[in-house]
Formats: structure tokens, C-alpha cells, sequence
């Protein structure tokens, strides 16, 4: 990436830049944020070798949509064909045997139904949401979110209680995978600003000139060192947001805006495959006009970089249920 520019020059710069992210919001407050109907997938949201499966299989049934799905998918698996859970739930869709034999099915028609195969796995999710959803489609309510509670408390469930069952873990399950769904849409409107901005950029620039350490947390036994996502992470959890630990997973903690709608406080990302959110390996935090502050690499210090280098992946806006909303991965999670 391109070199930091000063950072005496860059304060002042930043001064301008909180300011304006303030104004910035206040403006498109109101203004139509993430309206209209969503269209198709977020570039590179889902790894390229599921999208057409994805894309496919998620319009089975007016209760599910491409989103739905692939938000299903990477809460169950982070999209790892080979997970298998402590329960036993095997595959990308984390299909119990039990239940995959009586609804898995032979989705790309070659003879077998097999439990590891994405190409059987990712239809048969979607045929068994969607089942479901016949099953409690005389229920009042709306009709995704009964279908997603019926997937996790059970068609019966739903049908007692006239509607998504007043179970925390089930009025949980449905916000998150519907929250998550739009880490995974398009957007066709304007994206909602981040009101926590503000603060996650003024502590990331109380960070600059710090010298950058490969798993940093910024913690007193690691003289307050970051690395990449180690920065981003306490910089949104300094105005009460968690994100994951590793860059691919804070990628979905909200939607995403083009390039042309950044606003300063957005997660910016970069990759070697601009296919597959999964390899995402560097963020930045995004500070206006081009610029971001970033843990670049070891013997760098924290510093302004360019965000626009070949290798710029996307964004990210910011949002406190998004982030709930992500799969707790800290077994797995591994340092940028």
C-alpha cells in the first residue's frame, strides 16, 4: 500500500473529517437509508464457487431469499464444507444425520444425497426451510420469520403459539439470521450511517505512530500494540460495538456501501481474491477522502494509508445488531 502520509498534517485533516462524519450522518438520517427491494447478493459476500447455488436455491419460496440463505449458511458453518459440530451436525448446512435423512435431497441430481456435498447440502437447506415455511404458513406474522422459528423450535412450536414462540433462543435466532441476512444483500439504496463513527475514528487516531504487532489487542502487556483487525476491533468496541476478532468475520457486521458512498467510520477491506469475502486478510478504518487509518504490517506503525490499491475488497457500515448478529467464532479465530 501506499506509504503514510505525515501524521502532524493528517490530525488536522482528522479534525475535519470527525466533524464532518457528525454532519455527514445528521444529513442522510431520514433519506431513504437501504430502502427499496434487494435484488442479489453483495459482491463477494459469498465465496464465488457457492454464489450460483446460493443465488439459485434462495428463491425456492417467497419466504427465502439468497440473503436468508447464505446468512444461514455462514452462521451454521462459516461456509466450511467439512465443519462438524459437539451435536454432530455435519456439512456447510450443519445437517444432524437424522434430520438430513428425512430432507436431505439429491440437489445437483446425480444419484446420491450426500450430507458433505455442498451441491446436495445448500438445496437441501433451502428445500427444508421452505417446508417449513408450508408448514406454518397459516400462522399470523411474517412469514420468514415464523419459518426461520419453526427451523429452530419447531413447526409445532410456532403453530402453539400463533407466531414466533416467546423462547430467547428462538427470538434470538430469528433476529440474527434476518440482521445477518443484510451483511449478505445488495443494497439498492442508500446505505445508514454508523452513528458510533465518530468515536471509533477518534480512538483509532489516538493510536497513530504506535508500531504494529501481529496479534496486537492493544493491550498493557503488549505496550498498547494492534495489528489490523486487532485496531478496528477496539476501535468500534470503544463505543460499545464487538466485532469479531478477524478481519473476514467483521466484514459482515453490517451492510455494505460502493465506494462512491463511503463515510469516514466505515470498515475497509482487502483481499488477494476479490471473490471471496472468506480471504479477506487486511481492514482499515475508513476516514474520508481516501484515506484510512490502518495497522499496516509489522515494522510499520499505525498511519493514514490510500484505500484504493488493486486489492480493495469492499466495505462495511457498522452496526450494533449486525454485530450481534455474527457467529461467535473465537475458538477459530485466527489473527490477520
Amino acid at each position: 500500500m501506499a506509504s503514510g502520509i505525515g501524521i502532524g498534517l493528517c490530525l488536522s485533516f482528522l479534525v475535519l473529517i470527525v466533524v464532518g462524519t457528525y454532519s455527514a450522518a445528521a444529513g442522510l438520517v431520514g433519506a431513504g437509508a437501504a430502502g427499496g427491494r434487494v435484488v442479489g447478493l453483495a459482491k463477494g459476500a459469498v465465496p464465488a464457487k457457492y454464489q450460483n447455488l446460493v443465488q439459485k436455491w434462495g428463491t425456492l419460496c417467497p419466504a427465502m431469499t439468497p440473503a436468508l440463505l447464505a446468512a444461514q449458511l455462514y452462521s451454521e458453518s462459516g461456509w466450511n464444507p467439512s465443519a462438524v459440530s459437539p451435536a454432530d451436525a455435519r456439512g456447510i448446512a450443519q445437517f444432524i444425520p437424522g434430520t438430513w435423512a428425512g430432507h436431505g435431497i439429491d440437489g445437483d441430481g446425480d444419484g446420491d444425497r450426500d450430507i458433505w456435498d455442498p451441491n446436495d447440502a445448500i438445496p437441501s437447506a433451502a428445500s427444508y426451510d421452505c417446508e417449513l415455511a408450508k408448514d406454518v404458513a397459516g400462522v399470523p406474522g411474517d412469514t420468514t420469520s415464523n419459518m426461520l422459528a419453526a427451523y429452530n423450535a419447531g413447526a409445532y412450536a410456532v403453530i402453539k403459539h400463533g407466531g414466533v414462540p416467546p423462547y430467547k433462543e428462538t427470538q434470538g435466532y430469528v433476529k440474527a439470521i434476518t440482521t445477518l441476512a443484510k451483511s449478505f444483500e445488495r443494497p439498492v439504496g442508500r446505505v445508514a450511517p454508523s452513528q458510533q463513527a465518530a468515536g471509533a475514528i477518534y480512538f483509532a487516531q489516538k493510536q497513530l505512530g504506535t508500531p504494529y504487532l501481529w496479534g496486537g489487542n492493544g493491550t498493557p502487556d503488549q505496550d498498547g500494540r494492534f495489528d489490523c483487525s486487532g485496531l478496528t476491533k477496539a476501535a468500534y468496541e470503544s463505543v460499545g460495538i464487538e466485532l469479531p476478532r478477524v478481519a473476514n468475520d467483521q466484514y459482515n457486521a453490517g451492510s455494505h456501501p460502493s465506494r462512491g458512498e463511503l463515510l469516514p467510520g466505515d470498515l475497509v477491506f482487502f483481499s488477494d481474491d476479490l471473490t471471496n469475502s472468506r480471504e479477506i486478510r487486511h481492514v482499515g478504518l475508513y476516514v474520508g477522502g481516501g484515506y484510512m487509518i490502518n495497522a499496516p504490517y509489522t515494522g510499520a506503525v499505525i498511519r493514514f494509508d490510500k484505500i484504493d490499491t488493486p486489492d480493495y475488497f469492499g466495505a462495511t457500515r457498522v452496526t450494533k445488531d449486525g454485530a450481534e448478529a455474527l457467529p461467535d467464532r473465537t475458538a477459530d479465530a485466527k489473527s490477520p
